[in-house]
Protein backbone atom coordinates (compact mmCIF):
# COMPACT_ATOMS: atom_id res chain seq x y z
CA UNK A 1 0.00 0.00 0.00
CA UNK A 2 1.48 3.31 -1.14
CA UNK A 3 0.52 6.38 0.82
CA UNK A 4 0.83 10.11 0.61
CA UNK A 5 4.29 11.05 1.90
CA UNK A 6 2.80 14.15 3.53
CA UNK A 7 0.76 12.01 5.87
CA UNK A 8 2.16 10.50 9.05
CA UNK A 9 2.46 6.71 9.20
CA UNK A 10 1.13 5.88 12.65
CA UNK A 11 3.31 2.74 12.89
CA UNK A 12 6.45 4.84 12.64
CA UNK A 13 5.59 6.68 15.85
CA UNK A 14 6.63 5.69 19.35
CA UNK A 15 3.96 5.84 22.03
CA UNK A 16 5.23 9.25 23.12
CA UNK A 17 5.24 10.54 19.53
CA UNK A 18 1.74 9.18 18.94
CA UNK A 19 0.52 10.85 22.11
CA UNK A 20 1.98 14.18 20.94
CA UNK A 21 0.37 13.74 17.53
CA UNK A 22 -3.04 13.01 19.07
CA UNK A 23 -2.69 16.10 21.26
CA UNK A 24 -1.76 18.22 18.21
CA UNK A 25 -5.10 17.23 16.64
CA UNK A 26 -6.96 18.44 19.73
CA UNK A 27 -8.09 14.92 20.62
CA UNK A 28 -8.38 13.57 24.16
CA UNK A 29 -5.27 11.78 25.50
CA UNK A 30 -7.14 8.47 25.98
CA UNK A 31 -7.44 8.22 22.18
CA UNK A 32 -3.75 7.27 22.10
CA UNK A 33 -4.36 4.02 23.98
CA UNK A 34 -7.43 3.27 21.87
CA UNK A 35 -5.44 3.61 18.66
CA UNK A 36 -2.58 1.52 20.04
CA UNK A 37 -5.03 -1.20 20.98
CA UNK A 38 -6.57 -1.23 17.51
CA UNK A 39 -3.27 -1.31 15.63
CA UNK A 40 -1.03 -3.45 17.83
CA UNK A 41 -3.48 -5.83 19.50
CA UNK A 42 -6.43 -5.96 17.09
CA UNK A 43 -4.27 -5.52 13.96
CA UNK A 44 -6.45 -2.87 12.30
CA UNK A 45 -5.48 -1.96 8.73
CA UNK A 46 -7.49 1.27 8.55
CA UNK A 47 -9.01 3.94 10.78
CA UNK A 48 -12.48 2.88 9.58
CA UNK A 49 -12.14 -0.29 11.69
CA UNK A 50 -11.80 1.75 14.88
CA UNK A 51 -15.47 1.66 15.80
CA UNK A 52 -15.09 3.19 19.27
CA UNK A 53 -13.84 6.40 17.65
CA UNK A 54 -16.47 8.76 16.26
CA UNK A 55 -16.81 9.08 12.50
CA UNK A 56 -15.57 12.68 12.71
CA UNK A 57 -12.46 11.57 14.63
CA UNK A 58 -11.76 8.83 12.09
CA UNK A 59 -12.09 11.31 9.23
CA UNK A 60 -9.78 13.74 11.02
CA UNK A 61 -7.17 11.01 11.41
CA UNK A 62 -7.48 10.00 7.74
CA UNK A 63 -6.79 13.57 6.67
CA UNK A 64 -3.40 13.64 8.40
CA UNK A 65 -2.27 10.04 8.89
CA UNK A 66 -2.20 6.52 7.46
CA UNK A 67 -1.64 3.05 8.86
CA UNK A 68 1.17 1.58 6.77
CA UNK A 69 0.69 -2.07 5.80
CA UNK A 70 2.72 -4.64 3.92
CA UNK A 71 1.16 -6.18 0.81
CA UNK A 72 0.88 -9.97 0.96
CA UNK A 73 1.68 -11.36 -2.51
CA UNK A 74 1.89 -15.07 -1.91
CA UNK A 75 1.57 -17.71 0.80
CA UNK A 76 3.15 -21.16 0.52
CA UNK A 77 2.56 -24.07 2.88
CA UNK A 78 5.00 -26.93 3.34
CA UNK A 79 3.98 -30.54 3.85
CA UNK A 80 5.32 -30.17 7.42
CA UNK A 81 3.00 -27.23 8.17
CA UNK A 82 5.59 -24.47 7.77
CA UNK A 83 4.22 -21.41 5.98
CA UNK A 84 6.16 -18.84 3.98
CA UNK A 85 4.81 -15.36 3.26
CA UNK A 86 6.03 -13.16 0.43
CA UNK A 87 5.47 -9.47 1.18
CA UNK A 88 5.84 -6.47 -1.09
CA UNK A 89 7.11 -3.20 0.36
CA UNK A 90 5.96 0.27 -0.67
CA UNK A 91 8.77 0.65 -3.21
CA UNK A 92 8.20 -2.79 -4.75
CA UNK A 93 11.03 -4.60 -2.95
CA UNK A 94 10.20 -8.08 -1.65
CA UNK A 95 10.82 -9.82 1.67
CA UNK A 96 9.87 -13.17 3.18
CA UNK A 97 8.70 -14.27 6.62
CA UNK A 98 8.30 -17.88 7.79
CA UNK A 99 5.86 -19.31 10.33
CA UNK A 100 7.09 -22.55 11.89
CA UNK A 101 4.78 -24.80 13.98
CA UNK A 102 6.47 -27.11 16.48
CA UNK A 103 4.22 -28.79 19.04
CA UNK A 104 3.01 -25.99 21.33
CA UNK A 105 5.36 -23.42 19.78
CA UNK A 106 4.54 -21.23 16.80
CA UNK A 107 7.67 -19.36 15.76
CA UNK A 108 7.73 -16.47 13.30
CA UNK A 109 11.01 -15.85 11.49
CA UNK A 110 11.16 -12.26 10.24
CA UNK A 111 13.47 -10.31 7.93
CA UNK A 112 15.46 -7.20 8.77
CA UNK A 113 16.64 -6.16 5.30
CA UNK A 114 15.58 -6.59 1.69
CA UNK A 115 18.44 -8.74 0.48
CA UNK A 116 21.68 -9.12 2.40
CA UNK A 117 25.25 -7.89 2.07
CA UNK A 118 26.91 -10.63 4.12
CA UNK A 119 27.50 -13.07 1.20
CA UNK A 120 27.67 -16.16 3.41
CA UNK A 121 28.53 -19.13 1.21
CA UNK A 122 25.78 -21.37 2.56
CA UNK A 123 22.94 -18.85 2.23
CA UNK A 124 20.92 -17.89 -0.86
CA UNK A 125 19.72 -14.52 0.44
CA UNK A 126 22.97 -12.76 -0.37
CA UNK A 127 22.98 -13.94 -3.98
CA UNK A 128 20.52 -11.26 -5.06
CA UNK A 129 22.62 -8.65 -3.28
CA UNK A 130 21.64 -6.01 -0.76
CA UNK A 131 18.62 -3.87 -1.66
CA UNK A 132 17.95 -1.75 1.42
CA UNK A 133 17.33 -1.69 5.15
CA UNK A 134 13.76 -2.22 6.28
CA UNK A 135 12.02 0.59 8.11
CA UNK A 136 11.03 -0.17 11.69
CA UNK A 137 7.36 -0.49 10.79
CA UNK A 138 8.21 -2.95 7.96
CA UNK A 139 9.94 -5.17 10.50
CA UNK A 140 7.10 -4.79 12.98
CA UNK A 141 4.38 -5.26 10.37
CA UNK A 142 5.61 -8.74 9.49
CA UNK A 143 4.49 -9.73 12.99
CA UNK A 144 1.20 -7.81 12.79
CA UNK A 145 0.41 -9.14 9.30
CA UNK A 146 0.98 -12.78 10.24
CA UNK A 147 -0.97 -12.41 13.48
CA UNK A 148 -3.85 -10.98 11.42
CA UNK A 149 -3.60 -13.91 8.98
CA UNK A 150 -3.78 -16.42 11.84
CA UNK A 151 -6.78 -14.67 13.38
CA UNK A 152 -8.67 -14.40 10.10
CA UNK A 153 -8.06 -18.06 9.28
CA UNK A 154 -9.48 -19.11 12.62
CA UNK A 155 -12.51 -16.92 12.05
CA UNK A 156 -13.06 -18.30 8.55
CA UNK A 157 -13.13 -21.80 10.02
CA UNK A 158 -15.54 -20.67 12.75
CA UNK A 159 -12.86 -21.51 15.30
CA UNK A 160 -12.19 -19.55 18.43
CA UNK A 161 -8.91 -17.76 17.79
CA UNK A 162 -6.64 -19.66 20.13
CA UNK A 163 -3.63 -19.79 17.84
CA UNK A 164 -0.96 -17.18 18.35
CA UNK A 165 2.72 -16.61 17.71
CA UNK A 166 4.75 -17.79 20.71
CA UNK A 167 8.26 -16.89 19.54
CA UNK A 168 9.85 -14.38 17.18
CA UNK A 169 13.30 -14.84 15.63
CA UNK A 170 15.15 -12.28 13.56
CA UNK A 171 16.73 -14.93 11.37
CA UNK A 172 15.16 -14.11 8.01
CA UNK A 173 16.62 -12.02 5.21
CA UNK A 174 19.39 -9.62 6.16
CA UNK A 175 21.76 -8.83 9.03
CA UNK A 176 19.71 -7.23 11.85
CA UNK A 177 22.62 -5.42 13.46
CA UNK A 178 23.45 -3.65 10.18
CA UNK A 179 20.00 -2.06 10.50
CA UNK A 180 20.47 -1.32 14.17
CA UNK A 181 18.31 1.76 14.86
CA UNK A 182 15.29 0.53 12.91
CA UNK A 183 15.49 -2.92 14.51
CA UNK A 184 15.72 -1.45 18.01
CA UNK A 185 12.73 0.79 17.26
CA UNK A 186 10.71 -2.17 15.95
CA UNK A 187 11.60 -4.33 18.95
CA UNK A 188 10.54 -1.59 21.36
CA UNK A 189 7.11 -1.55 19.72
CA UNK A 190 6.84 -5.35 19.61
CA UNK A 191 7.64 -5.63 23.32
CA UNK A 192 6.11 -2.35 24.51
CA UNK A 193 3.02 -1.84 22.36
CA UNK A 194 2.24 -5.40 21.29
CA UNK A 195 3.20 -6.68 24.78
CA UNK A 196 5.23 -9.55 23.33
CA UNK A 197 7.64 -11.13 25.84
CA UNK A 198 11.27 -10.13 25.29
CA UNK A 199 12.29 -13.59 26.52
CA UNK A 200 10.60 -15.07 23.47
CA UNK A 201 12.45 -12.92 20.94
CA UNK A 202 15.82 -13.93 19.51
CA UNK A 203 18.05 -11.75 17.35
CA UNK A 204 20.60 -13.59 15.21
CA UNK A 205 23.75 -11.91 13.92
CA UNK A 206 26.70 -12.96 11.80
CA UNK A 207 28.91 -11.17 14.30
CA UNK A 208 28.86 -7.36 14.02
CA UNK A 209 30.88 -6.89 17.19
CA UNK A 210 30.31 -3.16 17.96
CA UNK A 211 26.57 -3.59 17.55
CA UNK A 212 26.47 -6.72 19.74
CA UNK A 213 27.80 -4.60 22.60
CA UNK A 214 25.46 -1.73 21.65
CA UNK A 215 22.50 -4.15 21.72
CA UNK A 216 23.29 -4.97 25.33
CA UNK A 217 23.22 -1.25 26.18
CA UNK A 218 19.69 -0.79 24.80
CA UNK A 219 18.22 -2.74 27.70
CA UNK A 220 15.87 -4.58 25.32
CA UNK A 221 16.75 -7.89 26.94
CA UNK A 222 16.06 -10.02 23.86
CA UNK A 223 17.95 -13.26 23.32
CA UNK A 224 21.16 -13.24 21.28
CA UNK A 225 22.12 -15.83 18.67
CA UNK A 226 25.46 -15.91 16.89
CA UNK A 227 25.79 -17.45 13.43
CA UNK A 228 29.16 -19.09 14.10
CA UNK A 229 29.53 -21.99 11.62
CA UNK A 230 33.28 -22.57 11.96
CA UNK A 231 36.00 -23.02 14.55
CA UNK A 232 38.97 -21.50 12.70
CA UNK A 233 39.39 -18.10 11.07
CA UNK A 234 40.47 -19.74 7.82
CA UNK A 235 37.25 -21.74 7.46
CA UNK A 236 34.95 -19.03 8.79
CA UNK A 237 36.42 -16.39 6.48
CA UNK A 238 35.89 -18.73 3.55
CA UNK A 239 32.18 -19.24 4.22
CA UNK A 240 31.49 -15.97 6.07
CA UNK A 241 33.44 -12.97 4.71
CA UNK A 242 32.44 -10.86 7.74
CA UNK A 243 35.00 -12.87 9.71
CA UNK A 244 37.80 -11.00 7.95
CA UNK A 245 36.62 -7.82 9.66
CA UNK A 246 35.52 -9.38 12.95
CA UNK A 247 37.60 -12.54 13.55
CA UNK A 248 36.66 -15.37 15.88
CA UNK A 249 38.83 -14.30 18.81
CA UNK A 250 37.20 -10.86 18.95
CA UNK A 251 33.71 -12.27 18.38
CA UNK A 252 34.01 -14.74 21.24
CA UNK A 253 35.41 -11.99 23.48
CA UNK A 254 32.32 -9.86 22.73
CA UNK A 255 30.10 -12.83 23.59
CA UNK A 256 31.86 -13.22 26.92
CA UNK A 257 31.19 -9.53 27.63
CA UNK A 258 27.50 -9.74 26.67
CA UNK A 259 25.42 -9.52 29.88
CA UNK A 260 23.09 -12.46 30.35
CA UNK A 261 20.10 -12.57 32.70
CA UNK A 262 19.89 -15.57 35.05
CA UNK A 263 19.13 -18.84 33.25
CA UNK A 264 19.74 -17.24 29.85
CA UNK A 265 22.20 -18.49 27.25
CA UNK A 266 23.69 -17.26 23.99
CA UNK A 267 22.69 -19.51 21.12
CA UNK A 268 25.45 -20.40 18.68
CA UNK A 269 24.15 -21.49 15.29
CA UNK A 270 26.39 -23.91 13.48
CA UNK A 271 25.53 -24.95 9.92
CA UNK A 272 27.16 -28.35 9.40
CA UNK A 273 28.71 -28.65 5.93
CA UNK A 274 30.25 -31.94 4.86
CA UNK A 275 34.04 -31.81 4.68
CA UNK A 276 34.13 -28.12 5.63
CA UNK A 277 33.34 -27.79 9.34
CA UNK A 278 31.96 -31.15 10.52
CA UNK A 279 35.07 -33.05 11.61
CA UNK A 280 35.76 -34.39 15.10
CA UNK A 281 38.52 -31.79 15.35
CA UNK A 282 35.98 -29.06 14.65
CA UNK A 283 33.74 -30.41 17.41
CA UNK A 284 36.59 -30.42 19.94
CA UNK A 285 37.64 -26.90 18.90
CA UNK A 286 34.05 -25.72 19.32
CA UNK A 287 34.00 -27.04 22.88
CA UNK A 288 37.18 -25.12 23.71
CA UNK A 289 35.99 -21.99 21.92
CA UNK A 290 32.78 -21.75 23.97
CA UNK A 291 34.26 -22.81 27.30
CA UNK A 292 32.97 -20.62 30.10
CA UNK A 293 30.14 -19.06 28.05
CA UNK A 294 26.56 -19.91 29.03
CA UNK A 295 25.59 -21.23 25.67
CA UNK A 296 23.49 -23.54 23.56
CA UNK A 297 24.59 -24.85 20.17
CA UNK A 298 22.03 -25.25 17.40
CA UNK A 299 23.43 -27.71 14.88
CA UNK A 300 21.85 -27.06 11.49
CA UNK A 301 22.60 -29.62 8.76
CA UNK A 302 23.26 -27.73 5.53
CA UNK A 303 20.15 -27.13 3.39
CA UNK A 304 21.04 -27.33 -0.32
CA UNK A 305 19.41 -24.77 -2.64
CA UNK A 306 15.90 -25.91 -3.51
CA UNK A 307 14.21 -25.48 -6.86
CA UNK A 308 12.36 -22.19 -6.62
CA UNK A 309 8.59 -22.09 -6.89
CA UNK A 310 8.71 -20.57 -10.37
CA UNK A 311 10.58 -23.71 -11.49
CA UNK A 312 13.84 -21.89 -12.08
CA UNK A 313 16.81 -23.19 -10.12
CA UNK A 314 18.27 -20.41 -7.97
CA UNK A 315 21.77 -19.28 -8.73
CA UNK A 316 24.12 -20.51 -6.03
CA UNK A 317 27.53 -19.13 -5.27
CA UNK A 318 30.67 -20.92 -6.38
CA UNK A 319 31.23 -22.06 -2.82
CA UNK A 320 27.71 -23.26 -2.06
CA UNK A 321 27.51 -25.19 -5.33
CA UNK A 322 30.08 -27.58 -3.87
CA UNK A 323 28.54 -27.81 -0.41
CA UNK A 324 26.66 -30.87 0.78
CA UNK A 325 24.87 -32.08 3.87
CA UNK A 326 26.87 -34.38 6.21
CA UNK A 327 25.70 -37.94 6.77
CA UNK A 328 23.37 -38.59 9.69
CA UNK A 329 26.11 -40.54 11.47
CA UNK A 330 28.53 -37.61 11.15
CA UNK A 331 25.88 -35.17 12.43
CA UNK A 332 25.16 -37.36 15.46
CA UNK A 333 28.86 -37.92 16.15
CA UNK A 334 29.47 -34.15 16.16
CA UNK A 335 26.61 -33.61 18.57
CA UNK A 336 27.79 -36.40 20.90
CA UNK A 337 31.23 -34.83 21.26
CA UNK A 338 29.64 -31.56 22.36
CA UNK A 339 27.23 -33.23 24.78
CA UNK A 340 29.89 -35.45 26.31
CA UNK A 341 31.98 -32.40 27.12
CA UNK A 342 29.21 -30.42 28.76
CA UNK A 343 27.91 -28.26 25.92
CA UNK A 344 24.16 -28.02 25.44
CA UNK A 345 23.59 -29.00 21.81
CA UNK A 346 20.54 -29.79 19.69
CA UNK A 347 20.12 -30.74 16.05
CA UNK A 348 17.68 -28.29 14.53
CA UNK A 349 15.25 -30.03 12.27
CA UNK A 350 14.99 -28.33 8.90
CA UNK A 351 11.44 -27.14 8.27
CA UNK A 352 9.88 -26.03 5.01
CA UNK A 353 12.64 -27.26 2.70
CA UNK A 354 10.09 -28.14 0.00
CA UNK A 355 9.03 -24.47 -0.23
CA UNK A 356 12.54 -23.01 0.21
CA UNK A 357 11.68 -21.78 3.70
CA UNK A 358 14.49 -23.48 5.63
CA UNK A 359 17.61 -21.83 7.03
CA UNK A 360 19.65 -20.28 4.21
CA UNK A 361 16.97 -20.69 1.55
CA UNK A 362 15.09 -17.37 1.69
CA UNK A 363 15.50 -15.34 -1.47
CA UNK A 364 12.28 -13.46 -2.33
CA UNK A 365 12.97 -13.14 -6.05
CA UNK A 366 9.62 -14.41 -7.27
CA UNK A 367 7.55 -12.82 -9.96
CA UNK A 368 3.87 -13.21 -10.56
CA UNK A 369 0.60 -12.43 -8.89
CA UNK A 370 -0.87 -13.15 -5.54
Amino acid sequence: MKHNDMKINIKELSKEELSAFIESLGLKPYRTEQIINWIYRRYAESFDEMTNLSKDTREQLKETAVIGNLTLLKTLESKDGTQKFLFELEDGELIESVLIPDNERLTLCISSQAGCAMSCGFCLTGNAGFKRNLKSYEVLDQVISVMRIIRDRDLSKNEKSGHHITNIVLMGMGEPLNNFNEIVSALRKITGLMKFSKRRITLSTSGIIPKILALAETGLGVNLAISLNATTDETRSMIMPINKKYPLKDLIKACRQFPLPPRSRITFEYVLISGINDSEEDAFRLVNLLKGIRSKVNLIPYNPPHIAINNHAPKSSARSSHFSRPSESDILAFKEILLNRGLMAVIRKSRGTDISAACGQLKADYTGGK
